[in-house]
């Protein structure tokens, strides 16, 4: 099928490389550089390693003492006196036995450092030359692999043309995908063409089916034809050779020349691309149009760039074509380079016109415009587009404004942000609950209270049924910076409104920042407002009510407070107040310094009943502190209930002993 369906492209002879350089070409330090170049040097002395000087003679029984010293050096890892007896014994024009030789260089290519890496390669390299034979493919696979981590192009295309020079036919899957990644890395596709070419031809006239490259290897000579030479030619033998060998080509591979294509404004090979794409059955375009887009981009022109993206929404309903972020920066980029903003602001009016009403925000064409002009910093120039979409009497899509919001959130710019959900919500649009959070969040973390809240009331008209991410958000950023008024004022707004889940937890936060700050009336007054919405006071309620007034000096409250948990106490239901140790303290410790005397002794009968344990020497301390001078004469005369109480209270202290 391939072949039949690419015969449209001419048949062109496949090329050849130059010779494979001398031996020990390798050598030169320009081979193991980080930063290789594709110039082949020529060595200045071709014997300056291995083999070295011939040699006098040896006799069996020391090229025996050596192989078994190389033997014992690997094991050991003593590296540097396994290379020694390596090249003593080439010196000799020997081999040490093929599992060993394969051991010597698998070892020398499993350090990490460029000097055993060379070794290997000097190895490998010599064996190849002599008796490639000797050489098993998973040690070539392990040599290989380590050039890929070190990031060593040179070495890797010399390893694999020594491998044609010498007809060593390693299969292609061994080390075809090793150097398509070394030479995309290094920016240089197209020395991988040049070895793919020639592994081709090969693969064709040798009849080496191992040698058969997969379509990824084709996509990457592809590449190199279409993004690096630019060539029509080039990229044509390579779809040649892949019909040659019956590789059948992918989205990726029509997607490059869809570039190339565009890229040289050859219209009708981009008609006839399109066409061969139905013919192999593939239906998504996006990579084919992503790469049309880019390529008139780069040639500038954008007339075609604003007709390919509407052709794409018409191709498919636009439910494929989520063209990624990379695809519209280099739109922006070339509209704005020339100052189009109207231009955008077009692109984006005439595509909603064509998008289907119930697409998604993030999949939509001005949202990848919009927030491919926020991703290159341009937040600005956005808002300008939004602007010029306006003047051109636009419908303006939610996805327009979301990319805007975001920016807003990241730059803090949370004032211009309410204003735009204003608009937003004025125009009919709606927007998500995850939206609203992070607008929210990002006004409460920049201060901006009054924000926060008039994106949450319109989060509420909004009718959007999830509220509660945004509502602790405001209370605890309220709480943590202090504002116990706001968060009251808040709370109250929204107590009754069904989507949010107010307990008696918030009001208690409120009240205790109320008490901490000394701001006793508020307290009371919240507290007032919690019992009027039918919120039930717990413990904690009570305790951070007690610690405020003690610490103000108004017991006489505190009393007050014990009337009423007692009442709730004497009741069936004890309506959430947990009479545990911590309220025993708070209560026994107020009523004691205030004097009254009568209520902390049915405090000690409550707590008695409850089995809790009391610390007399606390409130006994208490007692000495504040009412040392007090005198049961003196009460008898006043008041003789006080009295009774005051005597119980010493003898259950301990203070008349």
């Amino acid at each position: 099928m391939a072949r039949k369906v690419l015969s449209f492209l001419p048949q062109r002879p496949f090329s050849s490389i130059p010779d494979i350089p001398n031996l020990y070409s390798f050598l030169q330090p320009s081979l193991f550089s980080l930063k290789t170049t594709n110039q082949q040097q020529q060595p200045q002395n071709q014997n300056q390693n291995l083999p070295t000087s011939p040699p006098n003679s040896f006799n069996q029984d020391q090229i025996s003492t050596l192989e078994t010293t190389l033997h014992k050096s690997i094991v050991t890892n003593n590296t540097d006196e396994a290379w020694k007896s390596f090249k003593s014994i080439t010196t000799l024009h020997s081999f040490p036995p093929k599992p060993l030789t394969n051991s010597l260089i698998t070892h020398l290519s499993s350090h990490s450092d460029l000097h055993n890496l060379k070794r290997a390669f000097t190895s490998a390299v010599y064996i190849m030359e002599k008796n490639p034979m000797m050489l098993e493919l998973e040690t070539v696979a392990s040599l290989l692999e380590s050039m890929r981590c070190a990031n060593t192009a040179a070495p890797a295309f010399a390893l694999v043309k020594c491998m044609f020079k010498n007809r060593f036919f390693v299969p292609f899957d061994t080390w075809g995908g090793v150097l398509a990644e070394i030479s995309r890395k290094n920016g240089n596709l197209v020395a991988f063409l040049r070895v793919f070419e020639e592994n081709c031809r090969i693969c064709l006239d040798e009849k080496v089916e191992s040698m058969k490259p997969d379509v990824d290897a084709c996509n990457a000579a592809l590449e190199g034809c279409c993004y690096e030479l630019q060539s029509v030619s080039d990229a044509e033998r390579v779809i040649e050779i892949m019909s040659n060998l019956g590789v059948r080509p992918n989205e990726l591979s029509f997607g490059f020349l869809g570039y190339l294509y565009a890229l040289k404004g050859f219209q009708d090979k981009i008609d006839e691309l399109k066409k061969l794409m139905v013919g192999f059955g593939y239906s998504n375009k996006k990579n084919l149009y992503s790469n049309l887009i880019s390529g008139y981009v780069k040639s500038g022109n954008l007339a075609s760039v604003e007709s390919t993206i509407l052709s794409s929404l018409n191709d498919g309903d636009g439910k494929d074509w989520n063209f990624g972020e990379e695809t519209f920066c280099g739109v922006v980029k070339e509209y704005l380079h020339r100052g189009n903003i109207k231009g955008l602001a077009n692109l984006i009016i005439e595509a909603q016109k064509l998008e289907p009403s119930n697409i998604e925000v993030g999949q939509s064409v001005g949202y990848g415009i919009v927030n491919a002009c926020v991703s290159i910093g341009l937040s600005d120039k956005a808002h300008s587009i939004l602007d010029e979409m306006n003047a051109l009497v636009g419908s303006v899509g939610l996805g327009v404004y979301v990319p805007i919001l975001k920016a807003y959130c990241k730059e803090n710019r949370t004032a211009e942000a309410t204003l735009l959900v204003a608009e937003i919500s004025g125009s009919g649009l709606l927007l998500d609950v995850e939206t609203y959070d992070s607008l929210i969040e990002a006004s409460m973390s920049s201060q901006d209270f009054q924000s926060a809240f008039s994106m949450f009331r319109d989060m509420r008209e909004a009718r959007v049924p999830d509220l509660k991410g945004s509502y602790l958000t405001i209370m605890t950023g309220l709480m943590e910076n202090h504002r116990p008024e706001l968060m009251s004022a808040f709370l109250d707004e929204v107590a009754e409104d069904p989507r949010i889940e107010v307990g008696t937890h918030d009001w208690n936060s409120i009240i205790h920042a109320f008490c901490k700050a000394g701001r006793l009336e508020d307290a009371r007054r919240t507290f007032r407002r919690m019992t009027f919405l039918q919120f039930e006071p717990n413990d904690q309620t009570y305790l951070s009510m007690i610690n405020g007034y003690v610490s103000a000096g108004k017991y006489f409250s505190v009393l007050m407070l014990w009337n009423e948990v007692k009442r709730k106490l004497s009741e069936e239901e004890q309506k959430g107040v947990k009479f545990d140790q911590n309220l025993v303290d708070a209560f026994l410790y107020a009523l004691v310094k205030g004097g009254f005397f009568d209520a902390v002794m049915h405090v000690v009968e409550k707590s008695n009943q409850k089995k809790i344990f009391v610390d007399k020497w606390r409130y006994k301390q208490a007692f000495m502190e504040t009412h040392k001078k007090l005198r049961v004469a003196k009460l008898r005369k006043r008041n003789f209930r006080k009295m009774e109480a005051l005597i119980a209270f010493k003898n259950w202290a301990g203070l008349n002993t």
